[in-house]
């Protein structure tokens, strides 16, 4: 077991302490490119801290430049239909701490930033960033806002630094040998370990605070159990792939014998046809008279 916890673990229960914010606010500024200062984390159903609930989402209110609202979810299990929770995040969000009769211009800038432990997509980088580009059909040219828009806006210049933005982190993709602070942290992120010669903002302090020997007895027995039920639930996924496999096999085996069988007797057939009686080509190859026919 490696001797610091799980970022999705401590994301939900050690990072929401004040006093730990800042692992995940150097984090937060290594990926976003600023420095970023968490305000507070707000409350929603992604911010449940009950070992069985679904969600490994947190939504938290920062202050970089504009006070933007960033939603961090980590994802363990596979799950196809991932990109429309990651639309759903944002556009929930987006619409649920606006005050009734607010001005559209009130809608602040949401970052999702979705770390994932499953092949997410076809795509060899570890990675990716989303936004949303307006390009015209004709020229291809970008749409900028208009000069009292910027005004408006504190200077943003497209309608991208607006919209919902996306990061995906596919860290099981991450072969590299970590040097910069990103990879650091993804680095981190995929195995759970913190070289002494790591230095990316944050993980210091995360290498001092988020051992799991520092725990209280009671929090280090929650996430022990934790980490059981996650490897029963991984072996039951892989158990599960492995006999799935293995009847696919079989099946695949049994329509093999049945198309060749089926083969054979087209070909028994064809080579009798005009030569014996129809009924003895039935009775030979079990075949129909109009397949037959058909030959």
């Amino acid at each position: 077991m490696n001797k610091y916890i799980r970022f999705d673990w401590a994301m939900k229960r050690l990072l929401r302490n004040k006093a730990n914010y800042v692992v995940l606010e150097g984090f937060l500024s290594v990926l976003l490119g600023q420095d970023i200062k968490i305000q507070k984390f707000l409350e929603s159903e992604g911010n449940q801290e009950d070992a069985n609930d679904k969600y490994n989402r947190v939504d938290i209110m920062c202050e970089d430049h504009d006070g933007r609202k960033i939603i961090i979810e980590v994802q363990n299990e596979r799950a196809y239909s991932y990109f429309q929770r990651m639309l759903y995040g944002t556009s929930k969000d987006v619409t649920e701490y606006m005050e009734i009769g607010d001005d559209y211009d009130k809608v602040q800038k949401v970052f999702s930033i979705n770390i994932v432990y499953f092949d997410l997509g076809q795509g060899a980088d570890y990675v990716y960033r989303g936004r949303t580009d307006f390009r015209g059909l004709h020229d291809g040219d970008l749409l900028k806002l208009s000069a009292k828009q910027q005004a408006l806006f504190g200077g943003k210049e497209e309608p991208a630094d607006l919209l919902p933005e996306y990061f995906l982190l596919k860290v099981n993709n991450f072969n590299k040998v970590a040097k910069e602070s990103l990879d650091q942290w993804i680095s981190f992120l995929k195995t759970g370990d913190i070289p002494d010669s790591f230095d990316a903002k944050g993980l210091p302090e995360a290498r001092e605070r988020l051992r799991v020997a520092s725990l209280p007895e009671k929090e280090r027995r929650e996430y022990l159990r934790e980490l059981e039920r996650r490897m029963v639930e991984n072996d039951a996924i892989k158990s599960s792939f492995i006999d799935g496999k293995d009847e696919g096999l079989k099946e695949g085996l049994m329509e093999g014998i049945e198309k060749g069988k089926k083969e054979r007797e087209i070909e028994i057939a064809r080579s009798l046809k005009g030569k014996v009686p129809i009924d003895i080509i039935i009775a030979s190859t079990g075949l129909d008279e109009s397949d037959i026919a058909s030959l």
